[in-house]
This record gives C-alpha cells, structure tokens and sequence, in this order.
C-alpha cells in the first residue's frame, strides 16, 4: 500500500516529499559572460534605448537623443521612421548613411547608445509584489527579492531560483539560499542577473 507523501516524510525523518526538480547551486554556477555593454559592437539595439545619431557636417540631420519606440523605430530628419531594433550600432549606421545618399553626397553617418534601455527582472511566487522590475545594471537576486518586498511567510528561503536562458546554452535553474544573500556569503553574494532573468521563490 502507497502512504501519502506527509506520513512518508514522518516516518523517514525527511523535510518533505516534493522534489525541487534540476538545477545547478549559484556557488558552482559557470556561465556565459553577462550582456555586452551598449559601447560594445556587438550590442544589439532594442526598444527603450536612446540613440545618437550624428551625420558628420549635417546638423540638421542629426539626432542626439532618438529614443526607439516600441515598435522599434526611431524618428529621423528626413528618414522619417526607421528600423533600428535588433541592428547592432555599426550596422544601422551603414544602413543609415545608404538612405541618406538620396539627400547627400557620401554621408558619413555614426550611431551610439547614449543610454542603454532599463534593465527589467521578473520576480514570482511566493514574495510580497510579484511584477516586473527595471534594476540599475541588472542588480542581484537579493536586490530584485526587496524591489518585490521580500518573501511571504510561506516563501522557502532555500528555494530561490534564477531561471535563466541564453541563445547559446539550454535553459538553467540557478539555486540560491537567502541567507548567504543576506549575509553575503560566498559567491553567490556576487551573483549579477542578466536581462531575461527571471527570479522565483518557492
């Protein structure tokens, strides 16, 4: 006969019955490097990002602060509504500066971020304001836990999970401890979110 979980905890001194499912502890976590900054070619421009546009010698086709929408186009002199997501700086710039030849001879044409989108985390299950948080650089799964307003008096203080996705690398669940991230014990303490995290509390 099968006991339910609760008297098979009982009866074999164990804490519970329910299996956490795989993950890798943030002590022993290897990575990929975190995001590229925005001054980096390879950055990828997104929605939120402010551009600077610079046309050289052509002021009046310049833009020092062109914010790309979300649908991700930018407003520009006389180009009206362009792309500008998902091309790195470099690129929109040559893309740029081909759209310009119809009005000037050989543009010479430069883009870089001026300021980088918001970081934004998404906290869930068991803390106090489960929601979306836009954290300066990402910040740490201790920051993102009190932007959320703690764990709940039934969150797991062991059970807190940084799930976490890369083109590169399959999906990963990174297992942390609250107290070493109050505590600022080992190297989860320096443990830095990436965007597209999402941290979960059990």
């Amino acid at each position: 006969m099968r006991l339910p979980c609760g008297l098979v905890a009982v009866a074999l001194g164990l804490t519970a019955c329910t299996s956490v499912g795989s993950f890798v502890w943030a002590d022993k976590y290897q990575g990929p490097p975190p995001d590229k900054a925005p001054a980096d070619s390879g950055y990828v421009i997104a929605p939120g990002d402010v551009l600077n546009v610079r046309v050289f010698d052509k002021e009046n086709m310049s833009t020092p602060r062109a914010r790309v929408r979300s649908d991700g186009k930018v407003s520009l002199p006389f180009l009206n509504d362009v792309d500008a997501a998902g091309y790195t700086p470099a690129a929109l710039a040559d893309r740029l500066q081909g759209a310009l030849k119809a009005f000037v001879n050989e543009p010479v044409v430069t883009v870089s971020v001026e300021e980088a989108r918001p970081c934004t985390i998404s906290v869930v299950g068991e803390v106090t304001r489960p929601g979306v948080y836009a954290l300066d650089g990402c910040g740490s799964p201790l920051q993102a836990l009190a932007s959320a307003g703690g764990l709940t008096q039934f969150g797991r203080g062991d059970r807190i999970f940084v799930l976490r996705s890369a083109p590169s690398a399959p999906p990963v669940r990174i297992r942390f401890r609250y107290d070493q991230l109050l505590h600022a014990e080992g190297p989860a303490a320096q443990f830095q979110l990436q965007r597209g995290d999402v941290v979960v509390v059990e």
